[in-house]
C-alpha cells in the first residue's frame, strides 16, 4: 500500500482546532473522535518560557522605553516573528484514506504514533496546542508550537526565533526553496514516512523517476513542485493571514461588548461565532499565494469591514439616541428641582392660611358670628367705593 505525506503550513486558528467553532468542513457528530493532546492557553505558556529572560533582560535596561511590559504581546504587535506556527500532517487524501474507511483509521493510528515523540524530537519548539482531527473528510493532525532559542546574544537571551530553533536542530536554511522549515517539514515527513512502514504503508513521492514520465505525469510532477513552492509562499502569507485573524478578534471583542445592547441595536451577534462564512478557510494545496490573497482573505476583510461600519453606524444611532435622551432627563431634572421648590414655596404659604384660618374661626366664635358677618359685608362695601372713586377720578383726568 503506498500513499502520499502532506506537511503543510496552518493558519493557527486554535479556538476552530479545539472545535469552539464548527464550519462547513466539520461533522459535528464525528467531533467525539476527534484528539485532544495537549491546549493551553499560550498567554500562560509564554509567561512560563519568558518571564524569567524578560526580567534578566529588563533588568539591564536604564531607559524606560526600552523596557518590555508584556513580551507576548510585543511578539504580536512586531513584524519579525509570529507569536506561534502550526504543523499539519496528513497521511493520505479523501480518495483513499477517507476518515469514515477503515483505512482512515489506521491514517490516525498512524498520526497518533508519529505525534506522541514529536516534542522529544523538538525540543526547541515547544507545543501548546494539538489535535487530531477525525471530524473531516480526511485525518490530519494539528501541531502548533512557540519556536524559542536560549543564550541569545541580542534581546532576550531566551526568545522567540524560527530560524534560531530550527538552525539549533540542524536546519540551516539555504537556497530559496530550501529554507530552514522545508529541510524541517521534509524530515518531519521521513519521521512519518518510518512510521508507516511499522504499519505495511510506503510513502508515495510524486512527482519522481522521470524517465517514465507520462504527459499526464509530468504535469502532475509540475503540480507537485508548485504545490512545494506554494508552501514556502503560504509560510509568508500567514503574516497577511494574522493580520486578518488579529482584525477578526479585535471585531469580535468589539461584538461581544455590543452584545448586551443587542436589543438596543437589532444585531443578531451571535451568528458570526459559528457560520462558516464568517470563518477564514485554509488554503487548499493547489491555491496560489496570490490567489488566496485576492479571493478568500481580501474578500473576508471586505465583509468584516463591512460589519464594521453596520455596527459603527448603529452604535453612532444609539449614541445620539443616548445624548437626547441624556438631555431630556437633565431638562427633567431641571424643571422636577423647579416643581420641587415651587411645592416647596406652595406648602409653607399652606401652612401660613391654615394659621390664618384657624384664627379667624377663633375671631368668629368670640365675638359671634352676626357680628362678624356684619363687619364682612361693611368691609366690602367699602372696598367697592373705594374702587368705583378710584375710576372716576381716573376719567376725570
Amino acid at each position: 500500500m503506498q500513499r502520499t505525506i502532506s506537511g503543510m503550513v496552518g493558519k493557527g486558528s486554535v479556538n476552530h482546532n479545539s472545535r469552539k467553532f464548527h464550519t462547513a468542513n466539520t461533522d459535528p457528530e464525528r467531533s467525539n473522535l476527534n484528539i485532544e493532546y495537549c491546549n493551553e492557553d499560550i498567554k500562560a505558556v509564554y509567561h512560563e518560557m519568558f518571564d524569567d529572560a524578560l526580567k534578566r533582560y529588563n533588568d539591564k535596561q536604564n531607559r524606560k522605553d526600552r523596557k518590555i511590559s508584556d513580551y507576548y504581546e510585543k511578539i504580536c504587535s512586531g513584524k519579525q516573528e509570529k507569536p506561534f506556527h502550526e504543523l499539519i500532517m496528513q497521511v493520505g487524501n479523501l480518495g483513499d484514506m477517507n476518515a469514515k474507511s477503515i483505512d482512515g483509521q489506521l491514517a490516525a493510528t498512524i498520526l497518533d504514533e508519529y505525534y506522541k515523540d514529536f516534542q522529544k524530537r523538538n525540543p526547541n519548539l515547544r507545543v501548546f496546542s494539538a489535535h487530531l482531527h477525525m471530524d473531516e473528510a480526511t485525518p490530519h493532525l494539528h501541531i502548533d508550537f512557540v519556536p524559542f532559542v536560549t543564550e541569545s546574544s541580542r534581546g532576550l537571551d531566551t526568545r522567540v526565533s524560527l530560524k534560531g530553533a530550527l538552525a539549533t536542530q540542524g536546519f540551516e536554511g539555504g537556497s530559496r526553496s530550501d529554507t530552514e522549515w522545508n529541510q524541517w517539514s521534509h524530515s518531519e515527513k521521513e519521521q512519518l514516512a518510518a512510521v508507516m512502514e511499522r504499519y505495511g504503508v510506503e510513502w508515495e513521492h510524486k512527482g519522481t523517476h522521470e524517465k517514465h514520465l507520462s504527459v499526464l505525469d509530468y504535469e502532475k510532477k509540475m503540480r507537485s513542485e508548485e504545490v512545494a513552492e506554494l508552501e514556502t509562499k503560504v509560510e509568508g502569507l500567514q503574516f497577511v493571514v494574522q493580520d486578518a485573524q488579529k482584525s477578526a478578534d479585535k471585531i469580535q471583542g468589539k461584538l461581544e461588548k455590543l452584545q448586551e445592547r443587542e436589543s438596543l441595536i437589532g444585531l443578531n451577534v451571535g451568528r458570526y461565532d459559528d457560520e462558516p462564512e464568517w470563518q477564514l478557510p485554509e488554503p487548499s494545496m493547489l491555491m496560489t499565494a496570490n490567489s488566496y490573497k485576492s479571493k478568500i482573505v481580501e474578500p473576508f476583510i471586505k465583509r468584516l469591514k463591512s460589519v464594521i461600519r453596520s455596527i459603527v453606524t448603529q452604535y453612532l444611532q444609539l449614541k445620539s439616541t443616548v445624548n437626547d435622551l441624556k438631555s431630556k432627563l437633565s431638562r427633567a431634572y431641571a424643571d422636577n428641582e423647579r416643581l420641587m421648590d415651587r411645592i416647596d414655596v406652595e406648602r409653607k404659604e399652606n401652612t401660613k392660611l391654615s394659621e390664618v384660618v384657624k384664627d379667624y374661626k377663633r375671631v368668629r366664635k368670640v365675638l359671634g358670628e352676626e357680628q362678624i358677618d356684619n363687619i364682612l359685608t361693611h368691609a366690602k362695601a367699602e372696598e367697592q367705593i373705594k374702587k368705583r372713586s378710584t375710576r372716576n377720578r381716573g376719567y376725570e383726568r
